[in-house]
């Protein structure tokens, strides 16, 4: 008789699935999942419509450079499509030691780890060291790799106001000193474009004996001397315990690492579940990274021309009267503050053959609904006509 009911009862988590709210917006509206047919440099082709992309995170434009290309196509010649296996067992390479040696000594750690994806780097350097009776401070903005390494690790969790020292510092005054605390923050921001105030942090971590975790897969390759990133930049890298990042936006390819002291790397490799049983990074991406990575070491050109247009880029939408939310860096959102009027918005750019992302609450914070767009290297004066003419457009229909 039991059984029977159970045959019968109504699926309550495939109702919940149909029912969405949230997806049954997103295929109203269907501003996700567009797949183009073809790219081409800063171009690409929707429904059969050029288009300038100004949302890719291809902060320096590697991602066609022939060294980096023939990178790619070697490795795969070499190694093969894939490792089939994870690091700890048969998934190990001379090319993944070989690259986690140069972004450590770039970045001035002792050791490195990379993994297949940012993402899977990123929640690895919260939830490996962070464990239940331990206590994470985050800024409330960080990114959803990070909030998932949180969740995963067990420890309790106070959020602090976006870049608020004060703020951190007055949750932090009502620990005992005896609690193991970690203070976890973004270097840039992705949505926002904001830096970090990284000194601040630190000067109140060390005062507190925390263990400070930054992600910087929007610095990495953007800020600092050469691209070494946020802590580079306020000249704080010995002070951040743990620095992780991405290599799909300024390198180009895919994958991420984590960078520290030699003992918390190998502390990673022994508890990061991320690490464990995920399979290791591809050979033609990990060398796609691996040359991307070179030139930005050997052609520096490539940054600078990403600051030139970073400026480029801004001054248009402020000219336009937009509100870039106070970005000082390549990610430069256009805040429209309305999620209705934000996909108007977003609409109209597409008429005028601009791509970019719309991003509405819970993704950011209610009335900071905004259209996300990141400059590149690679965007031409050709490129910013459109843009201009684009943004004038949509300013107009709002």
């Amino acid at each position: 008789m039991s059984v029977a009911k159970a045959e019968t009862a109504e699926n309550l988590i495939a109702r919940r699935c149909r029912d969405d709210f949230v997806t049954q917006m997103r295929l109203q509206y269907n501003p996700y999942y567009l797949a183009f047919e073809k790219q081409k440099g800063t171009r690409v082709w929707l429904d059969g419509q050029e288009m300038v992309m100004i949302s890719s995170n291809e902060y320096l434009g590697l991602g066609e450079h022939p060294k980096v290309i023939e990178a790619g196509k070697k490795a795969l010649e070499e190694w093969g499509s894939s490792t089939t296996g994870a690091r700890p067992s048969n998934g190990s390479r001379a090319y993944h030691v070989e690259l986690e040696e140069m972004i450590a000594d770039f970045l001035g750690k002792d050791a490195c780890h990379v993994s297949a994806a940012g993402y899977l780097s990123c929640m690895s350097s919260v939830a490996s060291f962070a464990q239940r009776g331990d206590v994470i401070f985050a800024d409330k903005n960080v990114h959803s790799s990070l909030v998932s390494g949180m969740k995963l690790s067990d420890a309790r969790i106070e959020r602090f106001s976006h870049g608020n020292p004060k703020d951190l510092e007055d949750i932090l005054s009502y620990e005992k000193p005896e609690t193991a605390k970690m203070i976890l923050f973004d270097g840039v921001y992705s949505m926002e474009g904001h830096i970090a105030p990284a000194q601040e942090f630190v000067q109140i971590g060390k005062a507190n004996g925390c263990f400070l975790v930054m992600d910087d897969a929007h610095g990495f390759g953007v800020l600092g001397d050469g691209g070494r990133g946020t802590a580079n930049y306020f000249g704080i890298t010995d002070d951040i315990d743990i620095i992780s990042g991405s290599f799909s936006k300024s390198l180009s390819s895919t994958g991420g690492f984590v960078a520290g002291d030699q003992d918390l790397i190998d502390y990673l490799r022994t508890h990061s579940k991320q690490t464990i049983f995920s399979a290791a990074l591809s050979p033609s991406q990990a060398a796609c990274a691996r040359a991307s990575f070179e030139i930005l070491q050997t052609e520096p050109e490539h940054l600078e021309k990403l600051w030139i247009n970073t400026r480029r880029m801004k001054a248009i939408f402020e000219g336009l009267g937009l509100d870039t939310w106070g970005s000082n860096t390549p990610a430069l959102p256009v805040v429209i503050g309305n999620k209705e009027q934000a996909y108007v918005f977003w609409k109209a750019l597409l008429e005028k053959g601009v791509f970019t992302v719309i991003s509405t609450s819970p993704s950011v914070p209610p009335g900071k609904d905004l259209i996300r767009t990141a400059a590149s290297s690679r965007h031409s004066e050709e490129d910013f006509a459109i843009i201009e003419e684009a943004f004038a457009y949509a300013a107009k229909q709002i």
